[in-house]
């Protein structure tokens, strides 16, 4: 009896299996079908021979004649979807855009950026937010921040907040993290320490290339970060003792956020959730800006040409 049991068992078990394996097999297209597929996708959009395609099978649709399928960028850990419409002869393939307008993208991209506990500049109520992903050796970043400081910051007054956030290219700037675990030690104390450290290494970037040594970088970082723990009466062992440890777990978290969001260099600014690759010109940035605020409600500042040829009384700081 109990044997029979243990047969009947088994057999149930088998068929179980069976059955999953069948269904991870019918989670792929047929491989001729997968192969045109992939030639036309790779085709139509230049896809580099490392990536790996991998087509799903065609599943029912909510367009007449056509199934839905998904085609799976993959390269290394990165995973990316996109969606196509097959006709039923299998002979045409379309891309499949869907759009959920009952939602706001920039406001789904401002969801996924964490902007509690980072330094900030300008007015914390604002109704335009701009978060900068910075690297402090990067060329770039250096000549975004000294157009977003002071002028930038000065013409449009409470009418924006300004958040960084640490995006350090260790791969090709080996001070740079370094220098973002200082200035958030001072962070740590005094918000305006760190703008004072931002801003002096974003200005004196040389200075610091200029000793070729990496120890010897760290320790003119150090340095510059202790001289700003003084110049604002910060407790100076505690700062030494954050200096020192290099306590990298929230500059991690910042990188995988901007990872996820599909940064890849910097400057990467996010104005209200809009995403501005480089170092714009300031009158770029300005149109930038004055769009976001007209969109929230908020009347632009007058800018200095405008202010030069008289046709335009300032705007009021916003509410």
């Amino acid at each position: 009896m109990f044997r029979r049991f243990l047969v009947k068992l088994f057999r149930r078990a088998f068929v179980l299996c069976l059955a999953v394996c069948l269904g991870c097999a019918a989670q792929l297209a047929p491989p001729e079908l997968a192969r045109r597929i992939e030639h036309h996708v790779r085709a139509q959009y230049n896809i580099p021979t490392d990536v790996q395609i991998q087509v799903g099978a065609p599943r029912p649709s909510e367009f007449t004649n056509y199934s839905q399928l998904t085609v799976t960028f993959v390269n290394g850990e990165k995973r990316q979807n996109y969606e196509f419409l097959l006709s039923q002869d299998q002979k045409t393939l379309y891309r499949l855009t869907k759009f959920d307008l009952s939602s706001d993208p920039y406001s789904e991209v401002m969801k996924k950026i964490d902007v509690q506990n980072r330094p900030t500049r300008g007015n914390k109520d604002a109704k335009v937010v701009i978060v900068n992903y910075d690297d402090f050796q990067c060329p770039y970043c250096s000549r975004m921040h000294q157009t977003l400081f002071p002028a930038l910051l000065n013409e449009y007054g409470d009418r924006v907040l300004f958040i960084y956030k640490d995006f350090p290219l260790v791969e090709i700037h080996p001070w740079a993290s370094h220098a973002a675990l200082d200035a958030n030690c001072l962070f740590a104390q005094n918000n305006d320490a760190y703008w004072s450290l931002a801003d002096y290494l974003h200005a004196n970037q040389r200075e610091i290339n200029n000793d070729k040594n990496a120890d010897v970088q760290f320790a003119r970082l150090d340095q510059f970060t202790m001289q700003q723990g003084q110049k604002f009466n910060l407790d100076l062992p505690k700062l030494l003792a954050c200096v020192k440890e290099q306590k990298s777990d929230k500059l991690k978290e910042s990188l995988h956020e901007g990872q996820m969001l599909g940064i890849e260099a910097t400057p990467t600014l996010y104005v209200n959730g809009i995403k501005v690759d480089g170092a714009y010109p300031i009158d770029d940035l300005r149109k930038i800006f004055d769009r976001a605020l007209q969109e929230a409600g908020v009347t632009p500042p007058l800018h200095p040409a405008a202010a030069a040829s008289g046709t335009a009384q300032p705007a009021p700081p916003s509410k």
